[in-house]
C-alpha cells in the first residue's frame, strides 16, 4: 500500500490530540524538516537559488496531524531549524497525503492552492520564489541510500 493511501485511509485525529500536539514545540519537527530538506533539496539548488531563499523562515504546518515545523535557509549552510526569534516570512497549509504527492509530483500545487487544500500565507513574492524553485527542481523522490543509518549499539546483558 502506497504512503499516501495508508493516510487517505486513516481515521481523522481527533481534535483534542490534535491541539495538544500543535502545543508541542516545534523545534523537533523542524529539526526533522530541516534534515529531510538538507538531503533532499539543497543538493538540487543552485548558487543563485541558494542565495535567494536565504536568511527567510518558511513555517510548514500538516493540518491533519497538528504538526509545525519552521526552517529557514542559513547562510552557506543550508537548511536549519529557524531562529525562534525570527517570524515567518512565508506560512504553508496542507494535509498529510496532499504534502507526499507534492513532494512527489503527484499533485499540481495550483490546483490544491485554488482549491484551498494548500494555503500559502505571507510575503507573496517570496512565496512565488520559492514555488518557482521548487518546480524548477522537480520531485523529490526519496531514495533509502541517502538517509542515515542509526549507529549499532551493542546491548548488555544486565549482570554481564
Amino acid at each position: 500500500m502506497k504512503a499516501e493511501e495508508l493516510l487517505n485511509k486513516l481515521p481523522p485525529m481527533p481534535q483534542g490530540l490534535r491541539r495538544l500536539v500543535a502545543r508541542l514545540p516545534w523545534q523537533p519537527p523542524s529539526l526533522v524538516l530541516a534534515l529531510g530538506l538538507q538531503r533532499l533539496l539543497w543538493p538540487k539548488l543552485d548558487e543563485w537559488q541558494r542565495n535567494e531563499l536565504a536568511r527567510s523562515v518558511v513555517e510548514v504546518e500538516v493540518i491533519d496531524l497538528g504538526l509545525r515545523g519552521r526552517v529557514w535557509i542559513a547562510p552557506q549552510a543550508g537548511f536549519e531549524v529557524a531562529p525562534s526569534s525570527l517570524a515567518p516570512r512565508v506560512r504553508i497549509k496542507a494535509r498529510a497525503a496532499d504534502y507526499l504527492r507534492l513532494l512527489r509530483g503527484q499533485e499540481d500545487p495550483d490546483r490544491l492552492f485554488f482549491e484551498r487544500a494548500l494555503v500559502i500565507e505571507g510575503d507573496t513574492e517570496y512565496a512565488l520564489l520559492l514555488k518557482n524553485t521548487l518546480d524548477a527542481v522537480g520531485p523529490l523522490q526519496l531514495d533509502a541510500s541517502v538517509l542515515p543509518r542509526p549507529p549499532a549499539f551493542p546491548f548488555r546483558r544486565r549482570g554481564a
